[in-house]
């Protein structure tokens, strides 16, 4: 243990600086579709398709943080659930993690992306997806035809 601190207060500071490495996608699926967000930047990523979501603030659960984020991005509010997929780690050096989301109240509007669509399993394969979010298709898929 390091000086003054106690192995609570350690597990505590580990914990914060796994959430300080952390990025959130919500898997949101309404009536057997999933809502994708597309990206206006930056320049390499523009046009591209992915789960809406972002960064873990310091000391933010990362459930929600997801929250937030679909708040900040889409102006709803929804519920963060299960995990979904593997984690994927970034060039950055964080770690992205998908979440099911089901959504609570509000109509999704684009308001951090340029637009919004909500797409079928058959519709998610043909999308041109942002390289971190493709390796969850399968299980996105899974997860849109389980209902």
């Amino acid at each position: 243990m390091r000086d003054g601190m106690t192995a609570r207060d350690e597990a505590e500071a580990r914990d914060e600086a796994k959430a300080e490495r952390e990025v959130v996608a919500a898997a949101l699926i309404v009536d057997g579709r999933l809502l994708l967000a597309r990206r206006g930047h930056p320049p390499e990523l523009a046009g591209q398709w992915e789960l809406p979501g972002g960064k873990v603030e310091p000391g933010e659960q990362p459930r929600a943080a997801l929250r937030r984020e679909l708040r900040e991005e889409l102006g709803v509010e929804a519920d963060a659930g299960e995990r979904i997929g593997v984690d994927v780690e970034l060039p950055s050096g964080l770690v992205l993690r998908a979440y099911r989301a089901t959504l609570v109240s509000g109509t999704p509007e684009p308001l951090e992306h340029t637009g919004l669509c909500w797409v079928d399993a058959a519709g998610l394969r043909r999308m041109q997806l942002v390289a971190a979010d493709r390796v969850w298709v399968p299980a996105l898929c899974d997860a849109l035809t389980a209902g």
